[in-house]
């Protein structure tokens, strides 16, 4: 089985993913990882982040790879062309640059290939911003995680500071959010939008065990 959840930065996407595969025995396969790991290896190699056939080169060239500790069911360490890259890809830098990084026709192409290369070998909780749309269209459970936008930057910051990686100012947060919304909303290539058959979960005046509980039961109603 596969559950999609897509939704805007900062919605709880990770920490809801990662719960609910860990309540299911499922996989988590982190995509905004993914295009995090390119944005790093682009400006690593000096690239221009707006040249597509550069930065889609790089995609195509380095495949990412993920390590998991048993009975974790998010990775724990994240791999580019056998880089680490586990903190390197959570820092501020790249916060403000995969948005770029992910609007590029031929890395999403590069990287959808991945994914479901990855997806196909098991029960997965794929958390993105196009799995039930592109990805994964005929996912068994999809849903739209969203929130406030000062709600995802209060997240954001704490999710940051626990890392010690990326800003913990609140007014930087909340302008990059909304800056990264417009940009994955507006791209020309699998922009961010709802699918048509996934289930709307604001998560602004829920706790993380409501919506945890919410997406469990769609997953045991379809098995």
């Amino acid at each position: 089985m596969i559950i999609a959840i897509d939704g805007p930065s900062g919605a709880g996407k990770s920490t809801v993913a990662t719960a609910v595969a860990r309540r299911l025995g499922f996989h988590c396969l982190d995509t905004g990882a993914m295009y995090r790991s390119i944005a790093w290896k682009a400006i690593q190699q000096g690239a221009d982040l707006a040249d597509e056939a550069a930065v889609g080169a790089i995609a195509q060239t380095f495949d990412i790879a993920f390590e998991h500790e048993e009975g974790d069911p998010r990775p724990s360490r994240v791999l580019i062309g056998g880089d680490d890259v586990t903190a390197a890809i959570r820092t501020a830098e790249i916060d403000r640059s995969v948005s770029v990084v992910s609007a590029h026709p031929s890395v999403r192409a590069a990287l959808v290939e991945q994914q479901r290369r990855i997806a196909e070998g098991g029960d997965y909780v794929i958390e993105g911003r196009d799995i039930g749309t592109v990805v994964c269209p005929n996912a068994e459970v999809k849903v739209f995680l969203t929130a406030t936008n000062e709600a995802r930057a209060r997240r954001r910051v704490a999710q940051n500071a626990e890392r010690g990686v990326g800003s913990v100012d609140f007014e930087e947060v909340l302008a990059d959010i909304i800056r990264r919304d417009e940009l994955d909303s507006s791209r020309a290539t699998a922009p961010l939008v709802q699918a048509d058959d996934a289930v709307l979960v604001d998560s602004s005046d829920k706790t993380i065990n409501e919506v945890i509980d919410a997406i469990c039961a769609m997953a045991d109603a379809r098995a």
